[in-house]
């Protein structure tokens, strides 16, 4: 079991704080592996920002646009809720939320 406070992974990975497990192989070998994340409620974010995407639109582009760090496109895909980036920005005029942090209080943008 991983302790949160003590996780392998950074603060800014979705893997942070993920419960890890080991799977014993009929030889014996354990294989460690992490439990399924699961992705938070869409309503448990502070919407800052509304983009209407436009042709062209990648979460990663759009997660160093507005979160100063591609790699948090996960963030916006947990807050609008989908599982795989490409239909995030897959439709031209779908609105997604640009969102705090989940558990990060604030104001809510437009």
């Amino acid at each position: 079991m991983t302790n949160p406070m003590t996780s392998p992974y950074p603060r800014t990975s979705r893997y942070h704080g993920v419960e890890s497990a080991v799977h014993r192989t009929r030889g014996g070998q354990e294989v460690p592996y992490l439990k399924p994340r699961l992705p938070p409620q869409p309503d448990v974010f502070t919407t800052v920002r509304v983009h209407e995407v436009r042709e062209g639109d990648r979460s990663d582009v759009l997660a160093d646009r507005y979160l100063g760090d591609a790699g948090q496109w996960w963030r916006i895909a947990d807050a609008n809720p989908v599982l795989d980036p490409r239909e995030l920005t897959g439709t031209p005029g779908r609105r997604i939320r640009i969102t705090l942090p989940e558990g990060v209080p604030g104001t809510a943008g437009q």
